[in-house]
């Protein structure tokens, strides 16, 4: 590159303009560089091999949770509660006192019909009294026959007044003794929504307390009609009853989630199916010897299926794109594909049972598979099978 520069140069009074060149040479220093920077490198991935298992599915279902009894505590008589003999939770045995209620009428009603029975025995005796004397008269033709009649007459009618007399006695005793409320069962009690004081009949709508035999305890839960179709062809037996019979035990997932100790049983099948939800009502039995389970409560039946040579996939191998389910066959060059599984809708802990997409021998990517792409080339690791195919998770 070039720059002139001029220069003017004074003789007398005359001006010589004179023009210099510089050349300005850029001096570059170039250095031989290799072509193509760092070479790529092939990531590694743990990557397992399929196999076939037998394992047992649960399939879960909504439930419920009712004492083998719930009896509501009703008083049969009008009266204010004079003590309450229980708390709300407690544990009791049959014959326990639970409630008194307090009515004067009834005791006095007790006095008077005590007062009618020694009043009407006494007339028994007295007409009874009569008769023996009245006999030994008309033997000796003293009296008529006829006035031993009567008198023989006004002893029956004295002995039907002190029947009555005694019935009455006795329905006052009853009343009486409906003052004093026991529980009909062993259990627990419910809430109590009347208080010392509170005024209860026969006719109030809330119970004095519920008291529940929760020594058994049903769990109901509903299956749909094509739930319970499928569930049908898997139990062997000629009608439903003998298919009930031959289900296996059931579990119950508390509503903190914890598996219930006790297995359970299923004991019974609506008759039919409701038009209204669609669905058939079936109930277990659960023994309750610790009185874990309490009536009223929620949770879910698990009923167990099992399935012989089943494909299983540990869950963290795959992934879900628009509701379906997806993991990474690996080929022999080291060369990753998606494939899409088809799963059955309950699982066995972390593994998806898979009926389509990968068969027995398939190499599955293991772990890091939200960093593949189809077609990618990585470095095939080798993992335990033991470690994908834990059996405290089957």
């Amino acid at each position: 590159m070039f720059q002139s520069i001029k220069i003017s140069l004074r003789k007398g009074k005359q001006y010589f303009p004179i023009i210099f060149l510089f050349g300005l040479v850029a001096c570059h220093s170039t250095q031989n560089q290799q072509p193509g920077g760092p070479q790529n490198t092939v990531q590694e991935y743990p990557v397992f091999i399929v196999e076939e298992k037998t394992t047992t599915l649960f399939q879960e279902y909504p439930a419920t949770i009712q004492g083998q009894q719930d009896i509501d505590i009703r008083p049969k008589i009008d009266g204010y509660v004079e003590n309450i003999y229980v708390d709300e939770g407690s544990r009791v045995v049959k014959g326990q006192k639970l409630f008194s209620i307090f009515n004067p009428q009834y005791q006095q009603d007790l006095s008077s019909a005590e007062g009618a029975v020694a009043s009407a025995k006494a007339d028994v005796n007295t007409a009874d009294l009569a008769v023996r004397k009245a006999k030994p008269l008309v033997d000796r033709e003293i009296i008529s026959k006829y006035e031993l009649e009567s008198a023989e007459y006004t002893l029956e009618a004295r002995k039907a007044a002190l029947k009555q007399a005694e019935a009455t006695l006795a329905n006052a005793r009853v009343n009486v003794a409906y003052t004093q409320i026991a529980s009909p069962v062993d259990g627990i009690v419910g809430t109590i929504p009347f208080r010392t004081g509170s005024y209860v009949s026969s006719l109030s709508t809330d119970p004095l307390t519920t008291v529940s035999n929760t020594g058994n305890v049903y769990v109901y839960f509903s299956l749909n009609e094509k739930q319970l179709l499928n569930l049908s062809k898997l139990l062997p037996g000629k009608n439903i009853d003998e298919k009930i019979k031959n289900m296996p035990p059931v579990k119950l997932i508390m509503a903190n989630g914890e598996e219930y100790p006790e297995s359970g049983r299923i004991e019974t099948l609506s008759g039919q199916i409701s038009t209204e939800t669609g669905a058939a009502t079936l109930r277990a039995n659960f023994a309750n010897p610790k009185a874990i389970i309490r009536s009223g409560g929620t949770g879910k039946i698990q009923i167990p299926q099992t399935v012989e040579n089943a494909i299983l996939i540990p869950q963290q191998c795959t992934y879900e794109l628009q509701g379906k389910r997806f993991a990474y066959l690996v080929d022999a060059e080291g060369v990753v594909k998606s494939t899409e599984l088809t799963v059955m809708s309950n699982t066995t802990g972390g593994y998806f049972v898979t009926t389509a997409g990968v068969k027995a021998g398939d190499k599955i990517v293991y772990e890091g598979v939200q960093t593949l792409h189809d077609n990618m080339k990585i470095q095939p690791k080798a993992i335990e099978q033991a470690k994908v195919y834990d059996t405290t998770a089957l």
